[in-house]
């Protein structure tokens, strides 16, 4: 089959397109054609040889896939060849066939195309998990939610308005991201790059009241902010440290005002977590999908031979929601 493979780790010219032998489904795990994946940063931190899939998972790039059941390991039931599925993989997205768990597996509801769907693992799941199972962000509050046009944090967004559509939402972003973010349903963008201690601007936006939930993927530098921005018994979610992992913490603060400092990762979690996690997913979230309410927002949709260039543009930030890979022609 195809699939694109690094020779050694690096920059993009690591990347090739290649074939490989087709992977064999386990016991309670399908085969499936791929018709599309997408590209997300850790598969940019996995290929410089910093995040190595977890054991037993394939070598291959790429966190998600979306395509046609086209076989059943043993064990295995509810599934049949066939059935348009979408699923979190631990690795091999960049392939024409792919492995995936069969209680990892999502229906794709008839409206929703590969390509859209193979937006809604890796960064809906996250953003849902983090800020809804985790975070507990209820109607009417207020949460801030970092990374602009990324795709967690679009999809973040998405879901808090058709979820939550009561809840005020601040967003951080770059300055030529700001309008397309406000356009998405953000109350209040702030440019970070003009003010990187935003928690005057967050204080003047919620009277001095601060906010219940804060998703954050930046990490040391924002620790501060994010932590004077927190109301009482507020959660600080932490899904990323692009800008370190030591800062100093005020913890008188975070005991008087009760708040919640909690680390989390998806990749990692146990075979039957995330299960559990998708499950919900599917009763919660996918009816957004299924009516559209909800959209996958696509910014490029580039073919596998194109791999490079889709990497290119992830590392220059040059796009707007999700940068998807078509395997199947």
């Amino acid at each position: 089959m195809k699939a694109v493979l690094m020779e050694g780790f690096g920059g993009v010219e690591v990347l090739k397109v290649g074939e490989v032998d087709k992977p064999v489904p386990k016991e309670n795990e399908v085969l499936i054609k791929v018709h599309a994946t997408s590209i997300n940063r850790p598969d940019l931190v996995q290929r410089e040889g910093k995040y190595p899939p977890p054991p037993g998972d394939s070598e291959i790039l790429g966190l998600e896939v979306a395509g046609v059941v086209e076989a059943l390991g043993a064990g295995v039931s509810g599934w049949k060849v066939g059935d348009r599925v979408v699923s979190l993989v631990g690795g091999g997205g960049y392939a024409e066939y792919a492995v995936a768990y069969a209680n990892h597996l999502m229906p794709i509801p008839e409206t929703v195309s590969f390509e859209e769907a193979a937006c809604i693992c890796e960064s809906y799941i996250t953003a849902f998990l983090n800020v809804f199972m985790i975070g507990g962000l209820e109607d009417g509050q207020t949460a801030i939610l970092h990374g602009g046009g990324g795709g967690v944090n679009t999809a973040a967004i998405q879901l808090c308005k058709a979820l939550v559509p009561n809840t005020k939402l601040i967003v951080t972003a770059s300055p030529e991201k700001l309008e397309r973010v406000k356009e998405l349903g953000a109350d209040l963008v702030i440019n970070f790059r003009e003010t990187p201690d935003f928690s005057e601007a967050v204080k003047e936006f919620t009277n001095k009241k601060g906010v219940d939930v804060i998703l954050d993927h930046v990490g040391a530098k924002y620790l501060a902010p994010n932590m004077n921005s927190l109301g009482y018994k507020g959660r600080l979610v932490v899904i990323g440290v692009i800008s370190g992992i030591k800062a100093e913490l005020n913890l008188a603060l975070m005991m008087v005002k009760r708040q919640q400092i909690i680390g989390s990762v998806l990749r990692s979690r146990p075979v039957s977590e995330k299960g559990e996690i998708a499950a919900e997913f599917v009763r919660r979230a996918m009816p957004k999908f299924a009516d559209r309410t909800i959209v996958p927002i696509i910014e490029k949709v580039f073919p596998i031979d194109q791999v490079v260039e889709a990497h290119r543009m992830m590392e220059e930030d040059k796009h707007f929601g999700k940068i998807v890979l078509k395997i199947a022609q």
